[in-house]
């Protein structure tokens, strides 16, 4: 199954991006989406539900 597509905000590029390529990482109980930035070495990442971070994994 597929990865669904979201959007990220690259706060150093001060640009938004979509991508399928990202990781569910769970920090603290919540659970974060993670993908590389497009503009750099960095991570871009942002909040998700648990439902989201269970279909997507």
């Amino acid at each position: 199954m597929a990865k669904e597509k979201i959007s990220f905000y690259d706060v150093k590029t001060k640009k938004k991006f979509e991508t399928e390529n990202y990781k569910i990482v769970d920090k603290g109980g919540r659970k974060f989406a993670v993908t590389k930035s497009l503009a750099g070495p960095h991570e871009c990442w942002r909040v998700v539900s648990k439902e989201f971070a269970q279909k997507n994994k």
